[in-house]
């Protein structure tokens, strides 16, 4: 159990240092600053090797810090996702006038979505046409009587 409260509490910590790293390195400065560093590097005549292999590292830790960065907020999203759609789906169940087979269709393949939408537009179409037939056939007995 202490093990796995640790791992939480380094992976966190890894998680806050790549947030932080990747928030900075995508600075445009930062980058400008860079290229700076690189200019001087050369100019100054220190081993070219040495400056290689640093930028090597640096490359591989930051695309690594990027991608851990990326996959945190893609968790957060998909859990704001689904959230989303579990109100949705409430909201739909609880309208009187909505249907229920609209609840969780983004588990369905986007065809079968099409499909649902284009009837669910009909549906819409065919009820504005009879209300209004209903609103024609209501002014029609009020100017008779």
């Amino acid at each position: 159990m202490s093990e796995e409260v640790e791992r939480g509490r380094l992976y966190e910590l890894g998680c806050r240092i790549s947030s932080v790293v990747s928030d900075f390195s995508a600075h445009p400065y930062v980058q400008f600053g860079f290229v700076i560093f690189c200019v001087v590097w050369f100019l100054s005549g220190w081993p070219v090797d040495i400056l290689t292999a640093a930028l090597s590292i640096i490359a591989i830790s930051l695309t690594q810090m990027v991608l851990n960065r990326q996959n945190e907020r893609e968790r957060e999203a998909h859990r704001r996702d689904v959230a989303m759609h579990a109100k949705l789906d409430e909201l739909v169940l609880a309208s009187r006038r909505a249907r229920d087979e609209m609840a969780g269709i983004e588990e369905l393949e986007e065809e079968d979505i099409v499909e649902l939408k284009e009837n669910a537009q009909d549906a819409r179409d065919e009820a504005e046409k009879a209300e209004a037939d209903y609103d024609k056939a209501a002014k029609r007995k009020g100017s008779k009587a």
